[in-house]
């Protein structure tokens, strides 16, 4: 059992109609037809909503994406339409808010990885591969990939694993056209990023992008390389061979799997509050990664 430990109930905002509750995010659609993307403060660990929220997290992912995609923008484009509130929108939603096109979604979580860990290292350990691909030997939690590498995922709902599939399951589901673009973009994507913020002293280990199509033309939408959806280490504490820091919900699963927190990861007892001191951690790393990357301070 997973999932949200007190699912919220979405604003009834005028003129615009609720079509869904993400972990993050609330997903509305105006007149227009166009999708207003509100980012929220909720966070998420081994697979549940927690009760507690991170304050300005919302706003970081959302103003983190939206420098993301200016730096991106020759090489793919995003789906962005305005960042204007709608009217009547609470005042809480500015800078967590974006109007975007209503793209025809891809159902595959495209995940670049220049770093062995997680699931990778996981299958690696099991079977010197990666979705498929083989990887040399004497590899590591922590250790550079000879070069990026195109993992796929299926997408799961809320509280179910997205499920780690080989590039021909991908073309087998969306086509092998479709496929190969995904590809192509998504290691683009990555090495851009990676490149960008390899140069403000944090490696982008791996990171997970969602596309679309906007007629015939594919389109990044969602977040981008944020502390959410990829995994950021400070570079000079890089160290293979173990966990690496970083800029993420690291102080969270750390302690929801400490005594601490009284809580078993394997009960189907919903996980307790945060205490205020790992509240205020998570927050600054969040905001120590957004003024790292983007070289501004946030305020």
């Amino acid at each position: 059992m997973s999932g949200f430990v007190e699912k919220p109930e979405p604003l009834q905002v005028p003129g615009l109609v609720h079509l869904h509750t993400g972990k993050v995010r609330e997903l509305y659609q105006n007149e227009a037809g166009d999708l207003v993307m509100v980012a929220s403060d909720r966070i998420s660990a081994y697979d549940w909503v927690l009760p507690t929220e991170i304050p300005d997290k919302g706003r970081v992912l959302t103003q983190l994406s939206l420098w993301w995609f200016d730096q991106l923008a020759d090489l793919i484009p995003n789906h962005i339409i305005s960042t204007d509130l709608p009217e009547g929108a609470p005042a809480d939603w500015a800078g967590r808010t974006v109007v975007c096109k209503s793209l025809q979604m891809v159902p595959v979580e495209c995940v670049a990885r220049g770093y062995l860990t997680g699931s990778g290292l996981v299958e690696y350990n099991e079977s010197r591969t990666v979705c498929g691909l083989a990887l040399p030997e004497g590899l590591s939690d922590g250790s550079e990939l000879p070069a990026p590498i195109f993992t796929p995922a299926t997408k799961a709902a809320v509280g179910e694993h997205d499920e780690n599939v080989s590039y021909e399951e991908v073309a087998r589901q969306v086509g092998a056209d479709t496929a190969a673009q995904l590809r192509q973009a998504t290691l683009a994507v990555y090495t851009r990023g990676r490149d960008i913020a390899r140069d403000r002293g944090i490696l982008l280990a791996d990171t997970k992008f969602e596309f679309g199509f906007d007629g015939d033309t594919l389109v990044i939408g969602d977040e981008v390389l944020t502390p959410d959806s990829s995994r950021f280490w400070p570079a000079e504490s890089w160290e293979p061979g173990h966990a690496q820091p970083s800029y993420d919900k690291q102080f969270v699963r750390d302690w929801l799997t400490s005594a601490d927190s009284g809580w078993d990861r394997k009960s189907e007892q919903p996980p307790p509050a945060l205490p205020q001191e790992v509240v205020d951690r998570t927050r600054a790393k969040y905001i120590e990664a957004y003024e790292r990357l983007t070289g501004t301070s946030w305020s």
